[in-house]
Order: C-alpha cells, then sequence, then structure tokens
C-alpha cells in the first residue's frame, strides 16, 4: 500500500513527516489540503480530526506525528527513525519539541508576519488552540528566548562531534527538532541560529537528506483508495484500561476546541488508540492516534 500524506506545504509538523519520509527514502503520495478550517474532503477519512498533517495507508488513517512516525517505521523498517544508541529515547526529545517548545516557535514564527496572516485563519487557530493574533503579538518579546535557549541546548548537544542528534544516523529525533529551525526561520528567525555554527552545520546536513520520492494524487483518489481498501487492525485493549474491544467511544486531543471522533474500538493501549468507523464514502475506515495527548471517553 502506498504511503499517503496529507499535508500542506508551510505545515511545522508537515515537515517533521517529510524529512522522516526522506530518511526512510521511500516514494510517497502528497495530497495538499488546506491549512484551516473543517476539511470537508479529508472528514470521510479523519471523522474530522482538525490537526495536521495525516498519513493515509489503505483504509488506515494515523493522526497526529507520533502515530504517524510509528507508521512509517512499521511499514519500512530500514533504514529506522530509531537510531542506536538513542533508539526509543526519540520519543521524549520529539514531544518536547512537539510541545513547549513547539508553542515558543509557533509565537515566533508568527509575530513578525501577523499582518500578512489572514483573519480567517487567526480566528481557526483561536478556535482550536486558543491562540490568536493578539497572543501571538503579546509573545513576540518573550518566546524568542525560549527558542534561543532551546537551540541553545541542541548546540552543546552536538559539541561532541556527532553529525545528528543520536549520533552517526539521522532519525525521529532529527525531523522533530529540524522542525522548530524550519519553522522560525521561515520568517526571519535566521538571527537565532546565527551564533550556532553546530546547530546550523546540522540542520543542514537534515535538510539535506531531502523529502524522499514525492508524487503528487487528488483528495478524490485518496478517497477512492481508502474505498477499495479494508482496515488492518488487531484488536489489542488493555483490559486495566476501563474499556472493552467494540465498545463505541469519542477521541479527541486535548486542544480546547478539538472535533470529537467516535467510533467501535480496537485498540487502547500505550501504544495507541485505533477506532473504527463507518463513512458513507469510504465504508470502514480505522483512524489511529497515539495515546499521549489524546483523551478517550464513552460514547
Amino acid at each position: 500500500m502506498d504511503l499517503i500524506l496529507h499535508h500542506y506545504e508551510t505545515s511545522p509538523v508537515s515537515e517533521l513527516v517529510r524529512i522522516a519520509l526522506g530518511i526512510k527514502r521511500v516514494a510517497w503520495r502528497s495530497v495538499l489540503i488546506p491549512n484551516m478550517g473543517a476539511k470537508p474532503d479529508l472528514a470521510p477519512l479523519t471523522g474530522g480530526y482538525r490537526k495536521t498533517p495525516v498519513l493515509q495507508i489503505g483504509a488506515d488513517i494515523y493522526c497526529d506525528s507520533a502515530a504517524i512516525i510509528d507508521a512509517i517505521e512499521a511499514a519500512q523498517p530500514q533504514p529506522t527513525l530509531f537510531p542506536a544508541p538513542l533508539g526509543a529515547l526519540a520519543r521524549v526529545i520529539a514531544s518536547w519539541a512537539g510541545g513547549p517548545m513547539f508553542g515558543a516557535a509557533a509565537v515566533t514564527a508568527l509575530a513578525p508576519v501577523a499582518d500578512t496572516i489572514p483573519d480567517a485563519f487567526w480566528e481557526d487557530r483561536k478556535a482550536l488552540f486558543g491562540f490568536d493574533k493578539a497572543r501571538a503579538l503579546a509573545g513576540a518579546g518573550h518566546t524568542p528566548t525560549q527558542v534561543a535557549t532551546g537551540f541553545a541546548w541542541i548546540e552543546a548537544s552536538l559539541a561532541d562531534g556527532r553529525a545528528f542528534i543520536g549520533g552517526d544516523a539521522p532519525g525521529y529525533a532529527d525531523a522533530a527538532l529540524y522542525m522548530l529551525v524550519w519553522f522560525v526561520s521561515r520568517t526571519g528567525g535566521t538571527a537565532l541560529t546565527a551564533d550556532k555554527p553546530l546547530l546550523t552545520a546540522w540542520a543542514a546536513r537534515v535538510a539535506a537528506i531531502g523529502h524522499g520520492n514525492r508524487n503528487e494524487m487528488t483528495e478524490a483518489q485518496a478517497l477512492a483508495i481508502a474505498t477499495a481498501a479494508m482496515p488492518q487492525v488487531e484488536t489489542a485493549v488493555d483490559p486495566a484500561s476501563g474499556f472493552s474491544a467494540g465498545q463505541t467511544v469519542s477521541v479527541r486531543t486535548e486542544d480546547p476546541g478539538a472535533n470529537v471522533i467516535i467510533g467501535r474500538l480496537a485498540r487502547l493501549s500505550t501504544a495507541g488508540i485505533t477506532i473504527l468507523r463507518d463513512d458513507d464514502q469510504t465504508g470502514t475506515v480505522a483512524v489511529h492516534f497515539p495515546r499521549i495527548g489524546q483523551i478517550v471517553a464513552p460514547a
């Protein structure tokens, strides 16, 4: 099955995934989606999940970069995104990059160009995240100091001569941290890296990895692939979770304006969450989420 990435070009988390696909040196299909709103052509696959990107493999739909990375690793095990000696600790680094550091990077990146961004974008982000233009401008003096500190930590980590965050080979940690540099550099944040030659050289090495072999696909073609496929899901619900396989549940991210996705529970453990959904356009699809950052409740 093809790896199909639903994304938009300026999405920083999409850049994380595109670099991961480059590390894997795989061919993948690209479906460009709007950078805001309900994404009606994607909703039959996700049930209304709002964030970007989304990975599709047949009728299996992966939401959130953490779930996407695991799906890519399973589909193409080598070269691994978790090279030794760092290994699974890459998840901890990626969680930091996608958590407190991402918020600081978002304000740092968007505040300088806030007046050029359409009001509809700010309204969309306020509804989902509680993050608006006023908040971005208010944090413009503070958040660059946080990003600069995080970048200094990366610079110090590279001081022993390593080529990548985990050693000699690039992996998930590199893609996650590079996302931050890529994001802030797009809107004039190069001053934050100018005095960090090790970070600058590392970022250039990561950028040189590229995005693998990308080929464009329409949203309609992606929906047709899901319709013709069947989800590949092994039922595994942790007995201690209080939930049972087949139970109707809701899943939503922890964001204040997140949509609720409803389906039949197929998997729930520290490895992730999977629900089965029936849609008039696609038939049955499996929607996969990471365990961290999601709220599961009976529906």
